[in-house]
């Protein structure tokens, strides 16, 4: 099915590798393990069979080694909360992701860590520091700003499950442009190629619509090749699934709409890519280096799906920790597993 998936798939990018892909491997594997992130044998199986490394430096392959050792290191980070989010009882508990979320902002914003804290919580301020060592902060504004839109679509996907809601094909869109994280994955492009993006460009309507096509395109190869796990464990934020049940097409002929909704955005990215306008040489050559970035992510993302063993189980997960809210004092106390 992978292959078939994949051929079909339209990417006309050409793959690329970090030159330092066999070094990310282990030190992916000690980041995680220093910070205990990997709880239980499910929760490590699962992250050594994925194979994280090989996504970003597919997707980053021409960052150094310091920042591609982060970038690998934040979507570690970013794929295990996300399987606490979707395969465990997180997932149906918005108002309890609400305050897991609240803290690892504050975290975010540099808030001290307590004792109260999640191993999480202390991986992120990790990545934080590591960070601003060698960023700017308005960067790291924007950065922090992605995660918040990251979180607010696991909690708007956690009250749609907690309330069997199967949501219309634009309420889906809407939330899966959130919950993918992908608006995270394209900040990063600046980060790793050490990008100067001016905010007049930034906030241009047409270098918003590439981000945006960007990230329909990375969500969208996601849920074709999700779709199966997806579809057993009972959640439907999934292009694929919401064309299948709101749309009473039949799985296979979802499954194809879904491949021609994503070919076709492919087109049209590379089309708006070839029609900008000039922005003075300077932000000539920026916008070229992120744009190149973006053909990077989508192309090692679909690498990736190909080589990954990630969507292959359907186990439920048990929560690695929880959260439990003292009425009393207001404050979150953490309750490891026994």
């Amino acid at each position: 099915m992978k292959e078939l998936l994949s051929s079909d798939l339209y990417c006309p990018f050409s793959s690329h590798i970090n030159n330092h892909v066999d070094v990310l491997e282990a030190y992916a594997l000690e980041w995680v393990t220093r910070f205990e992130l990997l709880a239980n044998e499910s929760v490590y199986r699962r992250f050594t069979k994925s194979n994280f490394f090989k996504l970003v430096a597919g997707a980053y392959p021409y960052c150094d080694l310091e920042k591609i050792k982060i970038a690998s290191d934040l979507f570690s980070w970013l794929f295990i909360w996300d399987d606490q989010c979707d395969m465990s009882d997180l997932g149906l508990q918005p108002e309890a992701l609400k305050l897991f979320h609240h803290r690892f902002i504050e975290v975010l914003n540099g808030a001290e860590l307590t004792s109260n804290d999640i191993q999480l919580s202390y991986a992120l301020s990790d990545l934080r520091q590591r960070m601003l060592q060698i960023s700017s902060i308005e960067w790291f504004h924007h950065f922090v700003f992605s995660f918040e839109e990251y979180f607010a679509g696991c909690v708007q996907e956690a009250s749609n499950r907690a309330q069997e809601i199967i949501p219309d094909i634009d309420t889906y869109l809407s939330i899966r442009n959130l919950s993918s994280a992908g608006d995270l994955t394209v900040v990063l492009i600046e980060f790793c190629d050490q990008l100067l993006i001016p905010d007049i460009l930034r906030q241009h309507h047409i270098f918003k619509k590439l981000k945006e096509k960007t990230i329909n395109i990375l969500a969208w190869c996601n849920d074709i090749f999700s779709y199966s796990r997806e579809m057993a464990s009972g959640d439907v934020h999934n292009l694929v699934l919401v064309l299948h049940y709101q749309q009473q097409l039949p799985l296979e002929i979802a499954i194809k709409r879904a491949i021609d909704i994503h070919d076709q955005e492919v087109r049209e990215l590379i089309e708006l890519a070839a029609s900008l306008p000039s922005f003075g040489e300077e932000v000539d050559a920026e916008l070229a280096k992120y744009i190149s970035g973006m053909y990077a992510w989508i192309r090692g993302n679909l690498d990736w799906y190909f080589n990954s063993d990630r969507y292959q189980t359907i186990e439920r997960l048990e929560l690695v920790e929880t959260l439990e809210l003292d009425k009393t004092q207001s404050n979150m106390k953490v309750l490891l597993p026994s």
